[in-house]
């Protein structure tokens, strides 16, 4: 049974983010609706070939749902620790009898939810434009809940790495994101040639994007080009390989918790 400062906790880090509506879902909102206008309608309306077999607009949705999900698990992490650390309201967090592990399961879970809220919305926005029928419901469902989990945990380093809030925005602006442009979202894996399809399989976002690609379209990059021997549980590898990723990043967390790293300072 959940304690009652976990819940204290959770609470409050959901509340934090859900009462300013105007700076957590607005935004990638508002972003999102130019993408699926800018490249879905405008240049999707001069590509003749689907990608894929898929409508171009169809086939930007995962990616952009992973972007919004991951961008914003890891950004409300980072910000509530770093935060945190800033203003030293984080020391009453850590003085208070909850354990390490649920302290940061707490952080985790509170941030991994802004980042599903946000990939529901990415996904509902791309609905707009075009239909959508998902292909395989849990196995979409279980990638979600693991990357947004996954970059979350990254977003608790990121937190309590940063020396300042500069630091927050280029972790996200300049690393994730460019990770995640490159990781397929706006072409198939398929359209390039050999070398460069090994090249984006050293990119982990491609694994991401492709994992939820195939939970919603049924699609995925990595049953035409990962090596056959591995082509037809690719997906499931992936998300075998992210949830043991997120289990580590998650053990990291919460060691850096308990020796303090960051908090201190």
């Amino acid at each position: 049974m959940l304690s009652v400062g976990f819940r204290a906790l959770f609470k409050r880090e959901i509340l934090r983010f859900v009462r300013r509506p105007k700076n957590t879902f607005m935004p990638p909102a508002i972003t999102n609706v130019l993408y699926f206008a800018v490249f879905g309608v405008i240049l999707g309306g001069r590509i003749d070939e689907p990608v894929a077999g898929i409508g171009y607009i169809l086939f930007l949705i995962p990616g952009l749902v992973v972007l919004g999900t991951i961008s914003n698990a890891f950004e409300n992490a980072s910000f509530s620790i770093f935060h945190g650390r800033w203003n030293e309201y984080i020391h009453e967090t850590l003085t208070s009898p909850l354990s390490y592990l649920e302290m940061v399961v707490a952080y985790v879970a509170a941030s991994a939810v802004r980042g599903l809220i946000v990939g529901v919305i990415v996904a509902i926005i791309g609905a707009l434009f075009v239909p959508i029928t998902v292909a395989n419901a849990v196995f979409l469902v279980a990638t979600m809940i693991v990357i947004s989990a996954l970059f979350a945990g990254f977003g608790i380093i990121g937190g309590l790495v940063a020396r300042d809030f500069d630091d927050l925005t280029v972790m996200n602006q300049f690393i994730l994101r460019p990770l995640v442009f490159f990781g397929a979202v706006f072409y198939s894996l398929t359209m390039l040639e050999p070398l460069w399809q090994a090249v984006s399989l050293l990119n982990p976002m491609v694994y991401m994007v492709d994992s939820v690609r195939y939970g919603l379209l049924g699609y995925s990059d990595l049953h035409q080009v990962a090596p056959a021997a591995y082509a037809d549980i690719a997906p499931w590898l992936s998300l075998g390989v992210l949830t043991a990723l997120t289990a580590v990043v998650l053990a990291i967390d919460v060691y850096l918790f308990k020796i303090g790293y960051g908090l201190t300072d």
